[in-house]
């Protein structure tokens, strides 16, 4: 179990860093999580500081599932952070550059549950999860990142999962409820920053299918004995490296089959 003597001091640590805009750092060593386990337990508590301004829990990001961002970061296993009510966006919306220390953008195949995946029923099946999605919708991650160093995050990914794995907010576009004739595998995203490509990639990107990134959330989240319920949000990894846009960018991302999500900086 995690040591309770330190998971809340760690979370206030890192509302205080954020409060006070600092850049990202590991958690001092009196404080770190040893474990994944801690990791998530320090995120729990960050989460409910946030949540006191940023609303209850509606969803979760799934981070590093894809080749081009376990890269980038230097890590190559999946990881979860949560999605806070007051963080969602419509598309087209506009965002204030200054609310971020760094803006990161990332662009995700997005699932909204139609049923509950209860905790009891785990460990989930791929087709348990298939069923249980209402509508595909193609979507921006927003991310703060906080100017960190990325030669040196591998050695951090602990603190990463209890910084809630950097989430800032989402940009939905229409949802698709008529998904299941669309091969999810094979759709082809492309990212635009002022018109210009920047990146692109396809849904097997995301572990093979998007879909077995939400059969690793569900599964992974029961054995902390958390669920996932109807109308959810799950994010499933960025299909196209993190790109930092500043004042005057407008960002751009089509999926073959999906449709569009829009964003403009000011």
């Amino acid at each position: 179990m995690p040591d309770q003597d330190y998971i809340q001091p760690a979370a206030r640590w890192l509302w205080a860093a954020h409060r006070d805009r600092k850049p990202f750092a590991p958690i001092p060593a009196t404080l770190a999580p040893r474990t994944v386990d801690e990791a998530y337990a320090v995120q729990a508590g960050l989460n409910s500081l946030m949540a006191e301004v940023r609303g209850p829990v509606i969803g979760y990001k799934i981070a590093l599932t894809t080749p081009v961002m376990q890269q980038m970061v230097g890590f190559h296993a999946p990881i979860a952070g949560v999605i806070l009510a007051q963080t969602i966006h419509a598309s087209p919306v506009t965002v204030r550059r200054p609310d971020y220390v760094r803006l990161g953008v990332e662009c995700e195949i997005a699932v909204q549950l139609g049923k509950d995946l209860p905790v009891a029923s785990a460990p989930y099946r791929r087709d348990q999860v298939d069923d249980a999605v209402a509508a595909i919708i193609p979507a921006f991650e927003l991310v703060d990142d906080r100017q960190a160093d990325y030669s040196q995050l591998a050695a951090h990914v602990l603190t990463l999962i209890a910084d809630n794995a950097w989430n800032a907010g989402i940009v939905l576009g229409t949802p698709l409820q008529d998904w299941r004739h669309v091969d999810l595998a094979a759709v082809h995203g492309v990212m635009r920053i002022n018109g210009t490509v920047v990146g692109e990639g396809y849904g097997r990107d995301v572990m093979g299918h998007p879909m077995e990134a939400l059969l690793w959330l569900v599964n992974m989240l029961a054995k902390q004995g958390k669920s996932l319920t109807q109308g959810m949000i799950v994010m499933t990894g960025s299909l196209v490296a993190t790109r930092f846009v500043d004042a005057g960018d407008t960002v751009g991302l089509s999926v073959d089959g999906l449709g569009e999500v829009q964003l403009s900086v000011v």
